[in-house]
């Protein structure tokens, strides 16, 4: 895997995490 795939999935993942934590507990947002 290059440098690049490892960037996009770590930003993917936490794009979803975040996403994720919006719905569960929005008033924090």
């Amino acid at each position: 895997m290059s440098a690049a795939n490892v960037a996009g999935g770590v930003l993917a993942l936490g794009l979803l995490v975040y996403l994720f934590v919006a719905l569960i507990k929005p008033e924090k947002f």
